[in-house]
């Protein structure tokens, strides 16, 4: 062996660096979708794999020789876990219903590999660096290994390999670490045999891995879902996945409901209708979320909108709503309107960059889980609006089920106060959804008699299948109780979303 093994030795842990972060996001993002609350997946998902790499660093001094054939060998073990963690967790949730208990198994077991990587890699360069300049080429090539591989999984590997061929990318990487270095210096392994065995049947077993990875994901992924899925994606931002049953369609993202189109007008038309029906002018109209295009379609029923803004941050999600058969017959065509404006981003930051005013404002986004979108349900974001809004013009939001997050539907309505938004709360039943609740809200001046003014709201001309008068006036009665606790529900600021602790605490949060 000569210095070059320490330069090869130090190029694979590049690699392994590289696949290793990558192996911490996708076993993250495997247990967001399938096991939910996402903030709660990731943070134990990457605690476990932290600490299991902690044990892994600790028990390499248990490996006191035959240190290239033991680092090899991890790295085939390192291969199979990595390229079958994702059929393993589809499987899991299929046939024992328990995929919680094979991700966080190999979780843990890629980790205590990974942190063997390092200390056997420092302790073979030893013969040709002094120690300070060892350990830190060594780390160095570690993270900057994953400095790309985290690069790679956001901008390449997520959006177009997705949770299906990412882990099966991963294991290539960590087999052509082993290769290279069992082909290079095989005259020096003392195990070269067992070594040689496990090169080609992994080798066959990543080929046949790849030829069944699909069937294996979609088995698994249908197993989530009573009807049979007919599409399925993943996007940057979300799992995408439409099932049928007859001739309806449901949209699941991240394996929660969004709509079916069984009962889709029960939701879409009264997000839209009161507010349209109440503001002063319906010239501009700015909706946020909404991918879809069915609250669209609801918006160009109205033929004196001259402009509508549609603020959504998966571009996917707009263009399989213009391109799919069933959601574009679902959404009518709305999304190709010469009157709408499409822009990909997030809402937050588009009210923050624009200047613009709108007569309605309707916010259609998921229900608040996690950080990211209880800030969009926080008072600054209901300010923001607040400023965007005309004189005497609407903001209506969507705010989850009265029923089964009942403290996160208040949440909204105090929260909107709060911004400065006098507010009407109101809600239907949604059978693909349960009980679903909206709130309006109008500047505080315009506030006098609002609910008197929407209930009074009878969307004659209006072209809708459910919506009338007598609907929108049982729509603004509650059940024996509901409002009892509001004093007691707290305001949700950026700082402190307690929307998102509500929603937690409630039937639906986990």
């Amino acid at each position: 062996m000569d210095t070059r093994q320490s330069h090869l030795l130090k190029i694979c842990l590049f690699a392994t660096g590289c696949s290793g972060i990558v192996a911490e996001f996708t076993l993250s993002t495997l247990a967001s979708y399938l096991l939910g609350n996402t903030t709660l997946q990731w943070t134990l998902t990457m605690s476990v794999m932290l600490f299991a790499m902690g044990l892994g660093s600790r028990w390499s001094r248990l490996l006191p020789d035959r240190l290239l054939d033991r680092f090899i060998a991890i790295e085939f073990w390192l291969s199979a876990l990595c390229a079958t963690c994702a059929a393993a967790a589809y499987l899991g949730s299929a046939l024992i219903h328990s995929s919680g208990v094979v991700i966080y198994g190999y979780a843990f077991a890629i980790g205590v590999l990974i942190g063997m990587e390092i200390p056997l890699v420092a302790r073979l360069n030893a013969s040709y660096e002094e120690l300070e300049t060892n350990i830190s080429s060594v780390m160095e090539k570690d993270y900057f290994g994953a400095l790309l591989g985290g690069l790679l999984f956001a901008f390449f590997a997520l959006p177009h390999l997705g949770l299906t061929y990412t882990p099966l990318a991963l294991g290539a990487i960590n087999f052509v670490v082993a290769s290279v270095l069992l082909w290079r210096y095989r005259s020096l392994l003392i195990t070269r045999m067992r070594l040689m065995i496990a090169f080609w049947g992994l080798a066959i077993g990543l080929v046949v891995l790849g030829v069944w990875m699909r069937p294996i994901v979609m088995f698994g992924e249908q197993s989530q879902y009573r009807d049979r899925v007919v599409f399925q994606k993943q996007t940057p931002y979300q799992r995408i996945v439409i099932t049928k049953w007859k001739d309806h369609h449901w949209l699941y993202l991240n394996n929660n409901v969004q709509f079916s189109t069984y009962d889709e007008m029960r939701y879409h038309e009264p997000l839209i209708h009161p507010s349209m029906q109440l503001a002063g002018s319906r010239e501009r109209v700015l909706i946020l979320g909404g991918g879809d295009g069915l609250a669209v379609r609801e918006v160009m029923k109205y033929p004196d909108v001259k402009r509508v803004t549609l603020v959504d941050l998966d571009a996917e999600m707009i263009s399989l709503a213009r391109s799919y058969p069933a959601l574009r017959a679902a959404n009518r065509g709305s999304l190709d309107d010469p009157r709408l404006d499409v822009v990909t981003g997030d809402a937050g930051k588009f009210l923050a960059n624009s200047s613009d005013l709108y007569d309605v404002i309707v916010i259609d986004l998921p229900d608040p889980k996690g950080p990211d979108l209880a800030r969009l349900y926080s008072r600054e974001f209901y300010r923001e609006c607040l400023a965007h809004l005309s004189v005497d013009g609407v903001v209506v939001t969507q705010a989850s089920s009265p029923l089964h997050a009942k403290r996160a539907f208040l949440c909204v309505h105090q929260t909107m106060q709060a911004a400065g938004f006098a507010v009407v709360p109101y809600h239907t039943y949604v059978p693909t959804m349960s009980d679903w609740g909206w709130v309006l809200g109008v500047r505080k001046k315009w506030g006098r008699g609002l609910k008197a003014r929407v209930s009074t709201l009878d969307f004659e001309g209006v072209d809708t299948q459910y919506l009338n008068a007598e609907v929108m006036a049982g729509m603004l009665s509650f059940g024996k109780g509901t409002f009892d606790d509001l004093q007691n529900i707290a305001v949700s600021t950026e700082l402190d979303p307690k929307v998102d602790q509500y929603y937690r605490e409630s039937e639906w949060g986990w």
